[in-house]
C-alpha cells in the first residue's frame, strides 16, 4: 500500500504555525506556561497536603471549629462562613475580569477600566480577609494543653462545649518566677510566653467538677473524644505539661503542628499569588487609565493578567476544598 503525502505551501515546509502558535501570541504561550509550571506546584503542596491529612486522620483538627469566626461577632460560632464568603469575593473578581477582557476586546476603554478597579478591590478585599483569618489563627481563642506525647488536650464544659483558659485559670502569684541575669539564669520574653500558667489552669480544672478533657482523637461518630471526669483528671494532673495559645510553626491549640504548618505554607503561598495579581492588575490598570492599549490598538495585555487571575481563583477552590471542606 502506497501513502499519499501531501503538502502545501513551500516545499519541505512542516511548521505552518508561524509566531503565533495555535493562534495565541508569543505573550499569552508564556503565561499558558508559567500557569502550567505553577499549577503543577500547587498540585505537589495540596497532594503533601492530602496525604498527611490521611495518615493522621484520627487526631487531625475539623475545620468546623478552627475556622468559626466572623468579623464583629465576637463569640458567635459561624462555621466555615467567612471563608465562604471570601471564596465568593474571589470568585466575583474572576468574573469581573472575564467582562474587562470581553470589554477589552472590543475597545471600550471605560468598562475596562471600570471592571479592572472591580477586580482589583476584590483582590484587595481577598487579601484583606485573609490576613484577618491569620490573625485569628495566631491567637487562638481557647487555649489548650499540651502533653508529653506532643498532644493537645482541649477543656470543654458538661455540653461538650470549649471553654477558654481564662475562663478557668486562678491566678497564682508565685505560679511563675521572674529570672534575673544576677541568678545565671539567661530568660527572653517573648509572645510565646502564655498568658497562663499549667499550675494556673490545673487548679482552675481542678476546683470546676463541670469541666472535662476533649482529646485531639476522633471517635467513630466523627467528633473528639471527650473523657469522664476521673479520666480528665488523671490525664491533666499525669501527662500535661505546658500551656499552648494560638498557633506558629512549633505548636498550636488546634491539634498537630503538621496542620498549621500546612495552613501557613498553602494559604501563605497562595496569598502571595492574588498579591502579586492584585499588584500587577493595579499596574495594567493606570496603563489602561492612561490610554497605553488604546493606543496599541489591542488589551491583550488585560487578557494575559486575566490567564493569571483565573489560575489564581481556581486554585483557591481547590485549596478551599482540600484545607477546609475535606
Amino acid at each position: 500500500m502506497e501513502a499519499t503525502v501531501v503538502r502545501t505551501g513551500t516545499e519541505g515546509k512542516t511548521w505552518g504555525g508561524g509566531n503565533e502558535p495555535l493562534g495565541a501570541s508569543y505573550g499569552k504561550m508564556m503565561m499558558w506556561f508559567f500557569i502550567l509550571s505553577d499549577a503543577l506546584t500547587f498540585s505537589g503542596f495540596l497532594a503533601a497536603y492530602g496525604f498527611s491529612r490521611f495518615k493522621f486522620a484520627d487526631i487531625w483538627p475539623i475545620a468546623d471549629e478552627v475556622f468559626n469566626h466572623f468579623p464583629f461577632l465576637h463569640g458567635v460560632d459561624a462555621p466555615m462562613y467567612y471563608v465562604a464568603l471570601m471564596t465568593f469575593i474571589l470568585i466575583f473578581s474572576s468574573v469581573t475580569m472575564v467582562l474587562a477582557v470581553d470589554a477589552g476586546h472590543h475597545m471600550k476603554k471605560g468598562k475596562v477600566t471600570f471592571y479592572m478597579l472591580l477586580t482589583i478591590l476584590g483582590g484587595l478585599i481577598f487579601v484583606g480577609s485573609q490576613a484577618w483569618e491569620w490573625s485569628n489563627f495566631i491567637s487562638g481563642e481557647y487555649g489548650a494543653v499540651t502533653t508529653t506525647g506532643g498532644n493537645i488536650l482541649q477543656i470543654v464544659d458538661g455540653d461538650g462545649e470549649r471553654v477558654a483558659l481564662e475562663e478557668i485559670a486562678i491566678d497564682r502569684a508565685s505560679a511563675r518566677i521572674e529570672h534575673n541575669e544576677n541568678e545565671g539564669v539567661w530568660f527572653e520574653e517573648g509572645p510565646g510566653l502564655p498568658t497562663y500558667s499549667l499550675e494556673e489552669v490545673q487548679a482552675g480544672f481542678m476546683a470546676n467538677d463541670n469541666l472535662l478533657i476533649r482529646t485531639g482523637n476522633i471517635g467513630e461518630d466523627g467528633e473528639k473524644i471527650i473523657l469522664s471526669r476521673e479520666e480528665s483528671l488523671e490525664k491533666m494532673a499525669t501527662e500535661a505539661i505546658g500551656v499552648v495559645e494560638g498557633a506558629n510553626l512549633s505548636h498550636n491549640e488546634y491539634g498537630p503542628p503538621l496542620f498549621a504548618d500546612f495552613f501557613f505554607f498553602i494559604t501563605g503561598f497562595h496569598g502571595f499569588h492574588v498579591f502579586s495579581g492584585v499588584v500587577i492588575n493595579i499596574i495594567i490598570f493606570f496603563n489602561v487609565v492612561l490610554g497605553t492599549y488604546e493606543r496599541r490598538g489591542t488589551y491583550e495585555m488585560v487578557e494575559k493578567v486575566g490567564l493569571y487571575w483565573h489560575f489564581v481563583d481556581l486554585v483557591w477552590v481547590f485549596v478551599f476544598t482540600f484545607f477546609y471542606l475535606v
